[in-house]
């Protein structure tokens, strides 16, 4: 269930949303005259969910090279890399 705080209690309470986002690592959520307004997490947290989109824009990339049959067999792409090294 998540954590939901007003704006008031963001400019009340820091120190126990932040402490709150950081024992948790997940997001507290702020709503301003009684509607969302942010999502306030630690930069851990951020960091985390920025690398997670980022590794699923890869594995997108990858599965869509497998789609329009941009790959190679293992065996030849490690022949390269081999080849590469002992130059």
């Amino acid at each position: 269930m998540p954590t939901i705080k007003s704006s008031a209690d963001l400019r009340n309470g820091y120190n126990e949303i932040s402490t709150f986002c950081h024992t948790y690592n997940e997001p507290v959520f702020i709503t301003k005259n009684g509607k969302g307004d942010l999502a306030v997490m630690s930069i851990e947290t951020y960091e985390a969910l920025v690398g997670k989109f980022e590794l699923y824009g890869l594995i997108k990339e990858g599965l869509d090279d497998i789609a329009n049959g941009k790959t190679r067999p293992f065996s030849e792409a490690m022949a390269d890399l081999r080849a590469r090294r002992k130059r």
